[in-house]
């Protein structure tokens, strides 16, 4: 059994029988049994619980031995596991299932979803960047992400820490949606359990209380740019789970956007690559809302908006020291000791020293105007690679 073929346009629908839905719910967390296949099944026998009585002879003739389903009880578990955080079943094919997700090849049969459903029916834009993400870059996600929501554009990310966080905290007002790499249920980095229990919605196809792996990831991946018109990156380095958004974004045909970035910093490595292909160059929410069409609906934001808490900017990175935050909050350009003060919450005489030391050590220079930069062997080199962060 393989999950290569075509999917079927005819899929049935689901049913509201109770027992369908259970079978199912059962067909996709079988073995062996991925979007496509799953599709292929519906559409060939017609309803969940004749796919599933047939999987095992099906399994049989691939030369599969011994292979068993999903058992009922483990998906009455599941069942019972999303009454009790009042997560709801969305089936494809369904009134409430996102059209813009059903439109995939490899859409997701299910979905568990805690919050507000009607999210899904307003226009939506991915925004993902780095967790090791510099101060001027998680200015201009909350910059971007809060004139978006303003705009009347909700925003989706997956709750990781930096860039994804930084996306919700200025989306909660306006609406943003949290794709999980694990069940809806686990919220990863634990850190973040408050901030999930004020996104307004939150999905995962995975089942109640798995925890999240690395290769679930890029399928998190494909569901955020498959809800979405189009997708931002902010700060991604060559080879991250944000560049593998942006290509799998293309291949489903959706815009690709990117905020450009210094050279000497990696963290925009991968942005400035996407540029150079073609990307959308997005400095403001404006140029989103240009390139996919939805100038019109652009305004801008009051400029009494609130300032980023410097707390929250802290607690975003979750660095082992001193040094590594504040050299994560320096890109390769300078910035001034205030905005360092502001972002660090960190007393001026605890900076003062912490910078000291650092440009002794031959990791900034220090300039007139009490402007700081990184070093040119440390611009290249973000902190997160010489000092161990939180994942």
């Amino acid at each position: 059994m393989t999950d290569h073929a075509a999917p079927s346009a005819a899929l049935p629908p689901p049913s509201d029988d109770t027992a369908e839905r259970l079978a199912r719910l059962r067909l996709i967390r079988s073995p062996k049994v991925g979007p496509v296949t799953y599709r292929r099944l519906i559409a060939e026998y017609g309803s969940g619980a004749d796919a599933l009585a047939a999987l095992p002879q099906i399994a049989a003739k691939a030369g599969v031995s011994g292979y068993a389903v999903y058992s009922k009880s483990a998906a009455q578990v599941e069942i019972r596991a999303a009454q009790s955080c009042a997560a709801r079943a969305l089936f494809l094919g369904e009134a409430a299932y996102p059209a813009t997700l059903a439109a995939l090849s490899d859409a997701p049969p299910f979905l568990w979803a805690i919050g507000d459903l009607d999210l899904l029916t307003r226009p939506m834009v991915g925004m993902v960047g780095t967790r090791n993400a510099s101060a001027l870059g998680l200015r201009m996600a909350r910059a971007v992400a809060r004139d978006l929501g303003q705009a009347g554009i909700v925003t989706a990310s997956g709750l990781a820490r930096g860039i994804d966080t930084a996306v919700h905290q200025a989306s909660l007002g306006t609406g943003t949606v949290a794709v999980m790499a694990g069940g809806v249920d686990v919220i990863y980095p634990p850190e973040n359990a408050e901030l999930a229990a004020q996104i307004g919605l939150r999905l995962s196809e995975m089942p109640m209380g798995r925890a999240p792996q690395a290769r679930h990831f890029p399928r998190r991946n494909r569901i955020i740019s498959g809800l979405s018109r189009g997708i931002v990156v902010i700060e991604a380095a060559l080879r991250s789970g944000s560049m593998i958004t942006a290509r799998i974004a293309a291949e489903q045909g959706r815009e690709v956007m990117a905020v450009p970035g210094h050279p000497l910093d990696t963290r925009a490595s991968g942005c400035n690559l996407l540029l150079r292909e073609g990307a959308h160059l997005i400095r403001e929410a404006r140029d989103v809302l240009v390139a996919l069409d939805l100038e019109g609906a652009f305004t801008r934001a009051p400029a009494s908006a609130e300032p980023p808490d410097p707390a929250a900017a802290r607690d975003i990175t979750h660095h082992d020291s001193p040094h590594a935050m504040i050299l994560s909050f320096i890109g390769a350009g300078a910035v001034s000791e205030d905005h360092l003060a502001r972002v660090s919450a960190l007393s001026s005489a605890d900076l003062a020293r912490h910078l000291t030391e650092l440009e002794l050590a031959g990791e900034i220079t220090r300039s007139a105007g009490g402007m700081v930069a990184r070093s040119d062997h440390s611009a290249a080199e973000p902190a997160a690679q010489r000092h161990q962060t939180a994942a």
